[in-house]
């Protein structure tokens, strides 16, 4: 959308905040929404297309938009070669709708689709990818945002939503290497061509004087994006999809693979002025105010989501380290990369299959508090993901914590953090690294609540 169809569309200021390439996910008979999943040619570098994995034929995915405490029905259709689930990043909904596959759900094959359906408790920046053949299927662009709308409108005047992706690609749009066993031991193969929402450092805009919610979505297999901004007073005002009780300035703030992060911020009150945040020192995105001043004096503020309060005094507390085993060289005689390599609590994660489910990393009591004491013992960042719950970070060895709510903890080098929440969802729910190459190569597992 151009700036002369931004200024002719009133909807614009309401829904996308003018964004480019962005969809909503449209309904079919019988469900609100219906996901398609087929390769596609997209144009995301300069001189040529990208054979690409999409949802409904496009990248960006289309943005899924469901309401709190209402139900969403989403039917995914499978068109490619190999089966495929869908996992809805950081809802706390059903096991059977979590999207593991043989763990919650058989494999969606070729030609098949499933029904997923769930009511989300929570508002707030989530997120949707498949949990098989995980490296490839997200790395080749299946990837989306999914928004859960407060109960009652917050009244932003744009809400501008973002997918945060560096692509493995060439000028020509051709891949280059997805994963090397280098790097999958380390931090994980970095992509060429940073992106927001498949563009290279787009421009939007959004209404002068206006009161702005800007979604990040870290939708990467391994970058983690240290955040900062300038020309406007900005606010982190959710983090990973949890409002947070105070809003502070966003100073920097590092996103790992998974994360999310929303900002609010008051629109400089002059047309044709411009906001622009920063990934370190490079340019992820801009926005420019365009017409008329909608001349808000003060910020929406967010509702807390309903998470369950953990029992401090009455928490147990388990250990897990998260480190690789030096026994094992990273790649085999023969070239190929060894998948065992990253490890929890020594143990590396060994697959399954319909008949073969390994055991849990910890047996949880359905309502009991726990607290997990998480060591990071390398040098390299890991955004650790708890499906199916939403914890408190409680404090850490290496940085001052104001505790908050989230789903997915970044462990910087040789970090040791505690995270506490109630186990009320009963289920067998994956745990693991959300740097791709490191759940792929060992460093995941799953708890099981009952």
């Amino acid at each position: 959308m151009d700036r002369r169809q931004f200024l002719k569309s009133s909807s614009a200021l309401l829904t996308l905040g003018a964004m480019p390439n962005i969809l909503l996910a449209t309904p079919s008979e019988g469900f609100d929404y219906e996901l398609i999943v087929a390769p596609a040619d997209v144009r995301i570098a300069p001189d040529g297309n990208t054979p690409a994995w999409c949802f409904n034929g496009h990248f960006p995915a289309p943005v899924i938009r469901a309401k709190q405490h209402q139900p969403v029905r989403i039917r995914v259709v499978n068109k490619l070669a190999e089966p495929t689930t869908i996992h809805w990043h950081g809802l706390r909904i059903p096991i059977a709708m979590d999207g593991v596959p043989f763990l919650s759900q058989a494999p969606i094959m070729p030609g098949e689709s499933f029904d997923y359906e769930f009511t989300p408790p929570d508002a707030g920046t989530f997120w949707y990818h498949p949990h098989m053949n995980s490296v490839e299927q997200l790395g080749k662009g299946l990837v989306g945002a999914f928004i859960v709308d407060e109960a009652e409108d917050p009244g932003f005047d744009a809400d501008v939503v973002m997918g945060l992706k560096n692509w493995h690609i060439r000028d020509d749009g051709s891949f280059t290497a997805l994963t090397t066993p280098r790097n999958a031991f380390r931090m994980g193969t970095p992509g060429r061509l940073m992106t927001v929402n498949g563009k290279v450092a787009p421009t939007y805009y959004i209404p002068t004087g206006g009161a702005i919610r800007a979604r990040l979505v870290n939708i990467d297999n391994t970058q983690t994006y240290n955040i900062r901004g300038d020309g406007g007073d900005l606010t982190i005002i959710t983090v990973d999809g949890n409002p947070i009780a105070t809003p502070r300035p966003l100073q920097q703030h590092l996103m790992g693979p998974g994360m999310r992060l929303d900002l609010g911020f008051i629109a400089p009150d002059e047309a044709d002025q411009i906001v622009t945040l920063y990934h370190k020192h490079e340019v992820l995105v801009r926005f420019k105010t365009v017409g008329e001043s909608k001349q808000r004096q003060a910020m929406p503020r967010l509702p807390l989501n309903p998470i369950p309060t953990p029992d401090l005094d009455n928490a147990e507390t388990i250990q897990f380290a998260f480190e690789w085993d030096a026994s094992i060289n990273p790649v085999k005689k023969d070239g190929k990369v060894n998948y065992r390599f990253w490890t929890i609590n020594r143990k590396a994660w060994h697959g399954m299959s319909a008949k073969h489910i390994p055991e849990p990393l910890a047996r949880l009591e359905r309502g009991k508090t726990y607290i997990f004491e998480l060591a990071n013992l390398t040098q390299y960042h890991h955004p650790i993901h708890l499906h199916g719950h939403t914890f408190t970070v409680l404090d850490s060895n290496k940085q001052r914590i104001e505790p908050f709510h989230t789903d997915t903890v970044l462990l910087g080098q040789n970090e040791t953090a505690r995270i506490a929440f109630v186990a009320d969802n009963p289920g067998r729910w994956m745990y693991h690294c959300h740097v791709i190459e490191h759940l792929k190569t060992g460093l995941m597992g799953y708890i099981e609540v009952s």
